[in-house]
C-alpha cells in the first residue's frame, strides 16, 4: 500500500498518533486509532451493502466527527467520495448527483428543520440512472460477513495513488457547477506542499469552520489532518459565543477560516474574557493579541478546487519581505505554475502579465463529463482563469479574473485590482467590485464592508492609487462581509451583488 493514499495515512496516524484526537466537534471526538478502526468497520459494512471500488458515494452531512468517519470509510476502499453541500436545493442536488454519477448516497436525516430523507425520496430517479441507494447517516448498517471484511481489507491494501479519491464540486462566481476529479496521490501531495506555510504540524489543534463539503474544509481541513496527524476542530453551528467556548475548551492553536467570522468573534462580548492563550502565529489576525500588520504585508493563500487547495502563498506566521507587500508569495514546492499570453498561449517571462496556468502531478485528474482536451491545454496545463505576473524573484502578483475583465471607457479593467486597492484603505474589511450600468454606460460598482466608512472618503482614497476609470461610480456600504450574498459554494454571488449595488448604491461622481 503506497504512502500516498488515504488508507496509508490512516494506518500511519493510528500507529504514531493513536490516542490523540483526530476530529473534534462540540459534542464528540474521535482519536486517530478510533478513526482508523471505525472507518475500517464502516467500509466493510458498505461493501456488504454493495459499495465497491470506483463507485461514487455522495455524502450529504453537516460538519461533525461522523462526516470524517464516513469519508474515510469510502476513500480507504477505493470508492470515490462526492461531498455534497447541505445548502443545495433539490434541483441543484439532482444536477450534481447526475453530473458525478453518484451510485450510493449517505445523507443526514434532518438538517436545520429540513426533512432531508423525505426530500430525497422525491428525486426523479429516471434522470439519475446511476443512483442505487439512499442511506440515512444514522442508519445502522448490517454487520458485514467475513467475506465482506476480506474484500474491504483487500481493497484497502491494494489502493493506489493513481486511484480516484474524490469528486469535489465547484463553480465560479456564476455558471454551472463542475465536478473536479482528484486522485489520492495528487490530492495528498498538493495538500502536503502547503502545510508548512500554513503552520500545520502534528501537534496543531486546527480550527476550521469551513464546511467539509467545500474544498476549503475538505482539502485544507480534513486532508491536512490526515497528512500531518494534527487535530481538526470543526463545527456546524455559527453562534459566536458557543464557538468561543469551544475554542477555549479545546485549546485551539490555529484558527483558520473566514476573516469575517474571526472579526465577529473578536467583536463578541465574551471575547475579552475567553482564554485563547493557546493560539499560535499563523492564526487569522483578527483574533490574535497584536496589532494587525500593514495592508498587504500578509500574503493571502491562492488556490482553487482544481489545485486541491492553496498552491501559492507565504508562511502565515511571517510578513512578506519589503517590496513584496501585496503579492501572493511564491508557489509551494512541487506546485508548477506559469504565466502565458491568453491569446497566443506563449509563455511569458518575468513581469509579463497573463493567464496563470498550473500543471504537474498534483492538480486535478479531470472534470466530470469533459474531454481532456476541453480541460487542459495541448501541452497538459490547466488554465485557472486568473491573471497575474511572476516577478524576477518568483513572487506572484494577482491581476484579477480573466472572465471578470470589463471595458470601462474603452479601457480594460479588472475589478479585483480595484477591490485590492480598496482593501488597503483604513477601516475596510472586505471589498467586492463588479460592473454595473450607470446612465446606460458600463461603470464599476463596489460593495465595501467595514466600520466608520463613507463614500466620500473611499472614493477619495481610491483616486489616490487608481486611474479615474478604475474608481467605482456606485458604492454600497456594508457593516460586515457577512452581508455579502453568496452562492451555495460559499463564493460571492456576483449577479445578486450587482443587483444590490444597482438598487441601493450611492453614486459618487
Amino acid at each position: 500500500m503506497s504512502a500516498e493514499t488515504v488508507a496509508a495515512l490512516l494506518s500511519r496516524n493510528a500507529a504514531a498518533r493513536g490516542e490523540n484526537a483526530a476530529v473534534v466537534d462540540p459534542q464528540h471526538k474521535i482519536t486517530w486509532a478510533g478513526l482508523d478502526q471505525a472507518s475500517a468497520a464502516c467500509a466493510a459494512s458498505l461493501v456488504e451493502a454493495g459499495v465497491n471500488k470506483r463507485h461514487r458515494v455522495g455524502l450529504l452531512m453537516e460538519n461533525c466527527d461522523e462526516w470524517a468517519m464516513y469519508a474515510c470509510a469510502v476513500m480507504r476502499i477505493g470508492a470515490v467520495l462526492v461531498p455534497l453541500s447541505t445548502m443545495l436545493r433539490l434541483p441543484e442536488l439532482e444536477a450534481q448527483l447526475r453530473i458525478a454519477g453518484v451510485r450510493h448516497l449517505i445523507a443526514q436525516p434532518a438538517i436545520r428543520g429540513r426533512d432531508l430523507i423525505s426530500e430525497l425520496q422525491t428525486l426523479d430517479r429516471d434522470t439519475l440512472p446511476s443512483l442505487r441507494n439512499i442511506w440515512p447517516s444514522d442508519e445502522t448498517f448490517p454487520l458485514p460477513s467475513p467475506a465482506a471484511v476480506a474484500v474491504a481489507n483487500a481493497l484497502t491494501e491494494r489502493l493506489l495513488p493513481a486511484d480516484e479519491m474524490a469528486v469535489i464540486f465547484t463553480s465560479g462566481s456564476s455558471g454551472d457547477p463542475k465536478g473536479v476529479i482528484h486522485t489520492h496521490g495528487g490530492a495528498i501531495r498538493a495538500n502536503a506542499s502547503g502545510n508548512a506555510a500554513r503552520c500545520i504540524e502534528p501537534e496543531s489543534r486546527l480550527y476550521l469552520p469551513l464546511p467539509l463539503f467545500w474544498a476549503g474544509g475538505f482539502c485544507t481541513g480534513l486532508m491536512s489532518a490526515l497528512n500531518t496527524g494534527c487535530t481538526l476542530l470543526t463545527e456546524a453551528g455559527s453562534d459566536a459565543g458557543e464557538t468561543l467556548a469551544f475554542l477555549a475548551r479545546e485549546q485551539v492553536t490555529l484558527f483558520r477560516g473566514w476573516p469575517d467570522q474571526a472579526a465577529r468573534l473578536a467583536a463578541h462580548p465574551d471575547f475579552a474574557s475567553t482564554d485563547l492563550s493557546s493560539l499560535q502565529p499563523g492564526s487569522l489576525d483578527a483574533i490574535m493579541p497584536h496589532d494587525a500588520p500593514p495592508p498587504g504585508a500578509r500574503a493571502p493563500l491562492l488556490g482553487m478546487t482544481e489545485s486541491f487547495g492553496p498552491y501559492c502563498g507565504w508562511p502565515l506566521d511571517e510578513l512578506l519581505p519589503e517590496g513584496k507587500h501585496g503579492s501572493l508569495g511564491k508557489p509551494f514546492a512541487g506546485a508548477l505554475l506559469r504565466i502565458c499570453d491568453p491569446d497566443s498561449g506563449a509563455v511569458l517571462g518575468p513581469d509579463g502579465t497573463g493567464a496563470i496556468q498550473i500543471g504537474g502531478p498534483n492538480v486535478l485528474k479531470g472534470i466530470c463529463g469533459r474531454e481532456r482536451e476541453d480541460t487542459f491545454t495541448a501541452d497538459g496545463w490547466y488554465d485557472t482563469g486568473d491573471m497575474g505576473r511572476l516577478d524576477a524573484e518568483g513572487f506572484l502578483w494577482f491581476a484579477g479574473r480573466r472572465d471578470d475583465m470589463v471595458k470601462i471607457a474603452g479601457a480594460s479593467v479588472y475589478p479585483a485590482e480595484t477591490a485590492a486597492a480598496l482593501e488597503k484603505l483604513p477601516g475596510v474589511e472586505r471589498a467586492v467590485v463588479c460592473d454595473v450600468s450607470v446612465d446606460g454606460e458600463t461603470r464599476l460598482g463596489a460593495a465595501v464592508a467595514g466600520k466608520d466608512l463613507s463614500v466620500a472618503s473611499l472614493a477619495a482614497g481610491a483616486r489616490e492609487s487608481l486611474s479615474p476609470f478604475k474608481v467605482p461610480r456606485l458604492w454600497l456600504l456594508l457593516g460586515s462581509a457577512h452581508e455579502l450574498p453568496r452562492l451555495v459554494s460559499g463564493k460571492v454571488d456576483v449577479a445578486a451583488l450587482r443587483e444590490m449595488i444597482s438598487a441601493k448604491g450611492v453614486r459618487a461622481d
